[in-house]
């Protein structure tokens, strides 16, 4: 009897006939998703990349290659793609719904268009709803073509025939191959066809953006090879009913991880935010308790953001811990160096903590500023309206290192903090020193207990 379905692991691509809670393979939990039966396309119809008589070379002897990159007409993009769009790449954007992916792309597509020829293809939006779009975005091009269409093979013929340098794909999950019965989103259908978008993008060199859905836990939808196989991985990260926009580079074969690119939505699309650390502490408040400024690094650009603390008494057996923008782990250490070390109860209060402007601070050298915020919420003492807190804590309370000390100290003194708090160790060997501000060096928390009097 011929096998009806069969199981496939999103994360691995691991098969099994029955379905199990845990992948065998990779030991993820809840991946194992059911697939119809399609029999393997013969050889020749699948697309072969680099169709030549390969042969290994000698590393000594290969060619270094000059990859050609070509500005986006957004420098904030540029920025986290390396420099600009690479010839040839491929480019995986992902998103929440609405979050402005097709936005983007659309308005970067106006700009490509002035020297490339554009190709935009939407499986999700008429013609006429992008033509709105357009208007409403100001978008003129006579390089830049729209296509409606999910078949890849009638994709693939009009993109022979156009003939562009860039391909936008909106989005992977609704494009289907006739070679496999499953439904578009499937992870046949997202893999084979990402393959063959990628087959084209080699083969013929033009860069392509593949956007791709998220899922409910944030994760790119489909196979985990889909982020493997494509140049470049973008997540555009922010809330929708925030303003500002991320994007973050978590794969670049071109270029850094660490960068971002800071965007504003506006009614009339994303625009730059050039100097992001004046646009986050814009309509800060003054002389509040629970308030404190930090510099973290994103790539080679410092950030100032601001960490907001409120601690009040609970009514519950079990106190509440809220974090929007902050490790919520990093939180229940803090809380517990916190508690032991310089006594406070914070056992007994409800603790939530925010970052303001709905961006994510994951680096290590926010735990000074948000233990202080903390300190300052429960103690209802404010901090210095033009004070800034830099650093590291340890368990034992002490205030560790942190990389690139110099330019988040020059950040915060271009912004108009004059009492700006660092670890002592970095600065034993350099005597940093700043027009118009004070460094305040601090070994552990229980110093930094002194600029709250």
């Amino acid at each position: 009897m011929a096998e009806k379905s069969f199981y496939v692991c999103t994360e691995c691509g691991h098969k099994a006939s029955k379905w199990t809670g845990q992948c065998p393979l990779c030991k993820s939990w809840n991946t194992m998703e059911e697939q119809d039966y399609v029999p393997e396309p013969k050889a020749s119809a699948r697309l072969i990349l680099n169709d030549y008589n390969n042969v290994a070379e000698k590393v000594n002897n290969l060619e270094l290659p000059n990859y050609m990159r070509s500005e986006t007409g957004m420098t904030e993009l540029d920025r986290v793609l390396g420099g600009g769009l690479v010839h040839g790449s491929v480019v995986l954007l992902s998103g929440e719904p609405g979050i402005g992916k097709s936005t983007l792309l659309l308005q970067i597509s106006s700009s490509l268009g002035q020297s490339k020829k554009v190709l935009y293809v939407s499986g999700e939006e008429s013609r006429g709803q992008l033509k709105l779009r357009a208007q409403r975005l100001n978008i003129i091009s006579d390089n830049l073509y729209i296509l409606t269409e999910t078949d890849i093979d009638k994709i693939l013929s009009e993109t022979k025939r156009i003939q562009p340098d860039v391909l936008i794909v909106d989005s992977i999950q609704t494009m289907y191959d006739r070679r496999f019965p499953s439904a578009p989103g499937s992870i046949t259908q997202v893999r084979e066809g990402a393959s063959r978008f990628i087959s084209v993008a080699k083969n013929e060199g033009i860069s392509v953006f593949l956007v791709g859905h998220v899922n409910k836990e944030g994760g790119i939808a489909g196979p985990k090879v889909l982020e493997h196989i494509v140049d470049t991985v973008l997540y555009f990260e922010g809330e929708r009913r925030q303003v500002y926009r991320i994007i973050r580079a978590v794969k670049n074969r071109f270029g850094s991880t660490d960068e971002i690119g800071v965007f504003e939505m506006t009614g009339l699309g994303l625009e730059q935010v050039q100097n992001p650390s004046e646009a986050l502490l814009a309509g800060r408040p003054q002389n509040v308790s629970g308030n404190c400024a930090v510099c973290v690094m994103e790539g080679t650009r410092p950030l100032i953001a601001e960490i907001q603390a409120l601690v009040s008494k609970t009514t519950f057996a079990t106190p509440k811990r809220t974090a929007n923008g902050f490790d919520y782990n990093r939180i229940y250490l803090l809380l517990a160096v916190l508690e032991k070390r310089l006594g406070l109860r914070f056992s007994m209060n409800d603790v939530y903590m925010n970052v303001v402007g709905g961006i994510r601070l994951v680096e290590p050298a926010a735990d000074l500023g948000a233990a202080l915020a903390l300190i300052s919420s429960i103690k209802e003492i404010p901090l210095p309206d033009d004070f800034i807190a830099i650093g590291e804590i340890g368990l034992a309370g002490e205030c560790r290192a942190i990389p690139a000390i110099e330019q988040r100290i020059n950040e915060a003194a271009r912004i108009g903090f004059t009492q700006i708090m660092v670890p002592y160790r970095n600065t034993i060997n350099k005597k940093i020193k700043v027009e118009g501000a004070e460094i305040i060096p601090v070994k552990s928390i229980f110093d930094a207990l002194k600029i709250i009097k």
